[in-house]
């Protein structure tokens, strides 16, 4: 009898996983409770524009990246348009360009710093140098915690020589690195790497793992792309691929329990419909499980998990605002964060994405959709007074900075809506509007990350909550460890 697969959730790790699972020959069937796909990485439609409601620089496209290694091996070719210029980074001590190539983007980077260029060439040498041996396990992909004998011989087989030279660099963080650099107090550089790193890494150089944050910093030079429509075509393709092999995907179908019984998984949906599975692959946020499990589940959970279910993150709220480019000077370039030079939350720094003239897939001709989004804390948002503040405070900040560096944006503004965090929850399931994942610091990375092995047979998860963490990359690697897991298979390697 065929292996039945059943994936909660069709966010980007879940459809990864359940696209490997079904191309293996498996049953999948996948459970969405929204009436889109993908996730924070999805999309939503406010005619004639199309918005991305997260993600929107695409990664992991590269020959041999995390999602060209999975879209190939489906058959699914992409459109993509890579940049050479990734982004702007637009700060109160300059404009600074995130160029793909490294030695240009290091020149121009240290040429705002003159009195620092050795310290910076020399930082970057050694940033760089480290990213290139860790990023030499990203080929066999091994995950973190090894949770069984399996996982420790594919570790111990990805293992080379060269990687004893990361044992020193686990317990560092960037700031050390910086320190030995001289560069520590260099707070305009610094504001520079932060920037990067919380939307990357949800932390800063203070506190960040030194290893990822080399990796993080590195790998928009592998490439990074822009992606007609948006990164929802990952989804639509990976579903696609599931239903091409026999699996199903059903939208939208909220779990509402979750029980292992008998050897058998068995879920039910808002509707009352029943199914049962020999496997599943969780994609919903992590705190939902204690929710949607029975009470004699939940001290089965592996204590990082249940010690995670607990843990806050980062709130946001993001701005969907459409655009007249004829009203600008110039239209607004695909990818840009600005900041106002204090905090890296609350609408002092964000990431704005807007669409290319000529993508007729999110906006008509002449206009762009632009998308902003700012890390800001849950717990300011508690109140219905304290969210109508936030939510009217934090947006007026952004436009305000906007309108700074790009006179006339306001004014050339024809749609907006604001995503604030009870909006996340509602349109995306996430918990008091969690996004993210977790910081990725010395005490939540790496090994100290929360498994794919939830501790219940057959219980599976993928996500930004679990190793090696958020974003489309990181989420897909989750869902390759959940695919290698069910299947006892190499896939990808």
């Amino acid at each position: 009898m065929t292996k039945r697969i059943l994936v909660v959730g069709a966010g980007i790790g879940g459809l990864t996983a359940g696209s490997l699972l079904a191309k293996e020959g498996y049953d999948v069937t996948v459970l969405e409770a929204a009436a889109e796909l993908g996730g924070c990485a999805g999309k939503y439609k406010r005619h004639p524009y199309l918005f991305p409601v997260g993600a929107t620089l695409g990664m992991g496209l590269e020959p041999g990246g995390i999602h060209e290694r999975v879209f190939r091996h489906l058959g699914k070719p992409m459109e993509l348009e890579p940049l050479e210029r990734v982004m702007e980074m637009v700060h109160p001590t300059g404009t600074f360009v995130f160029h793909k190539d490294r030695r240009r983007h290091v020149r121009e980077l240290a040429a705002h710093f003159p009195q620092h260029k050795t310290a910076i060439l020399s930082f970057y040498a050694e940033l760089y140098r480290t990213a290139r041996i860790t990023r030499t396990l990203m080929g066999p992909l091994p995950a973190l915690p090894p949770a069984n004998a399996r996982e420790w011989a594919a570790l111990t087989k990805a293992l080379r020589p060269v990687h004893l030279r990361l044992l020193p660099k686990f317990q560092l963080t960037l700031g050390e690195v910086l320190k030995k650099h001289g560069l520590h107090e260099l707070d305009a550089f610094r504001h520079v790497l932060d920037g990067l790193l919380i939307d990357s890494m949800q932390t800063t150089t203070e506190d960040v793992s030194y290893l990822l944050a080399a990796v993080a910093l590195d790998i928009y030079h592998e490439g990074a792309y822009y992606v007609p429509g948006g990164l929802y075509r990952f989804a639509e393709l990976m579903a696609d691929s599931i239903k091409e092999n026999g699996g199903k995907v059903k939208k939208p179908r909220t779990v509402q329990t979750l029980e292992h019984k008998d050897g058998v998984w068995h879920a039910s949906d808002q509707r009352g419909n029943m199914y049962e599975a020999d496997a599943v692959v969780f994609n919903a946020p992590i705190q939902l499980l204690t929710e949607l499990l029975p009470v004699d589940h939940h001290h089965r959970l592996k204590r990082p998990l249940q010690e995670g279910i607990s843990t806050e993150t980062w709130t946001t709220l993001t701005l969907y605002l459409a655009i007249d480019a004829e009203k600008l000077a110039a239209p607004l370039p695909e990818f840009r964060q600005l900041s106002s030079g204090a905090a890296m939350d609350e609408g002092h720094h964000f990431f704005m994405s807007a669409s290319r003239m000529d993508d007729r897939l999110r906006a008509p001709e002449g206009f762009q959709t632009v998308t902003i989004s700012t890390h800001s804390m849950p717990g300011y948002w508690q109140s219905q007074e304290d969210y109508e503040t936030m939510r009217t405070e934090l947006s007026e900040r952004m436009l305000e900075l906007i309108e700074q560096h790009i006179p006339g944006f306001r004014s050339a503004i024809v749609h907006v809506e604001s995503g604030a965090p009870l909006a996340w929850q509602h349109y995306t399931g996430r918990p008091n509007g969690y996004v993210g994942g977790f910081a990725q610091t010395l005490d939540a990375a790496l090994f100290k990350s929360i498994s794919h092995h939830s501790g219940l047979p057959g219980l599976y998860l993928t996500g930004d909550h679990i190793f090696p963490g958020g974003g489309t990359i990181g989420v897909a690697a989750s869902g390759i460890h959940c695919a290698r897991s069910i299947s006892g298979k190499a896939l990808l390697t």
